[in-house]
């Protein structure tokens, strides 16, 4: 396989096989992020790509590969018919896949038409992970998300529709202190509006060459002390109504590790949290990362 630049996935996608489809990311605008700002985007040459699942079924050819995501942004703004000649191509290639999976922004997602959807499910793309980062309008307005919180609840429920399962990405701190209470409960409310399969948590960490970085050096943006992380998420918890829905917040990043199932959950992880709160025992800064 040949990778160009540094090639990121969700945590659940550690065992599978990364495939480029696309190179960075076609939005690139979110003020915290800093995972996709030396690529310049572009779609990759469709015969590349087939390319990389030739040699990658050839290194494999006595491994039977289960699942494979589509790297890198936003996999889900390749044109329709060229995203349907992959999977087709996948399948054929790795007849034994279980899984295809990829990322796709909100507004990727509300590009493509419901029977677009349904068509590329049905040809194997049975997973989308989707950072939504905020339910709150101005947080997203401020980190420039470039979508709405409805325009996010829009998208969540068009892949519910056609039937893929979907995991929302959420960004504890994302409002700073200005917004603790608004980013807790109008995230609840996009995820008790979708209620995806899952939902997780990471924590802001400002990374040095993003927008927000300059801004938190400049005093217009204040980070959360730990605590405070644990009172937005007590907030979250509390308010979210999403029945069935896994959540994790045990990502490198997070101060303390939380994960169950909504509603079921929802007491035993709150306890956890007062827990916490009360002894006051977070994770050291030096093993939080990205």
């Amino acid at each position: 396989m040949r990778y160009e630049g540094v090639v990121y996935r969700p945590p659940s996608e550690a065992g599978s096989l990364i495939i480029q489809l696309t190179i960075g990311c076609a939005r690139n605008t979110c003020t915290f992020c800093a995972m996709f700002k030396e690529k310049k985007f572009r779609v990759r040459k469709l015969e590349e790509v087939v390319e990389d699942l030739v040699m990658a079924r050839k290194y494999y050819s006595k491994i039977a590969v289960k699942r494979i995501f589509l790297a890198d942004g936003d996999a889900l703004i390749v044109k329709t018919k060229d995203l349907l000649y992959i999977l087709n191509k996948i399948k054929e290639i790795f007849p034994e896949i279980e899984r295809i999976s990829a990322y796709g922004t909100p507004a990727d997602v509300n590009l493509k038409s419901d029977e677009e959807l349904e068509m590329l499910k049905a040809a194997g793309l049975d997973m989308i992970y989707m950072g939504a980062e905020s339910g709150d309008d101005t947080v997203l307005k401020d980190v420039k998300k470039g979508v709405t919180s409805a325009e996010i609840i829009e998208a969540g429920l068009k892949l519910k529709k056609a039937k893929m399962v979907v995991s929302i990405t959420l960004i504890s701190g994302l409002g700073g202190k200005a917004r603790v209470k608004e980013h807790a409960i109008n995230s609840a409310k996009v995820i008790s509006a979708i209620k995806p399969e899952y939902v997780g948590f990471l924590t802001l960490m400002v990374e040095p060459g993003t927008e927000l970085y300059t801004q938190h050096k400049a005093g217009e943006f204040e980070l959360l002390e730990p605590n405070e992380i644990l009172q937005e998420m007590r907030l979250f918890i509390e308010t979210v109504d999403a029945e069935g829905t896994v959540f994790r917040a045990n990502h490198a990043s997070n101060y303390i590790s939380l994960k169950g199932t909504f509603n079921r959950d929802k007491e035993i992880m709150l306890k956890q949290i007062e827990q916490a709160e009360k002894n006051g025992v977070f994770k050291p800064e030096m093993f939080r990362g990205i």
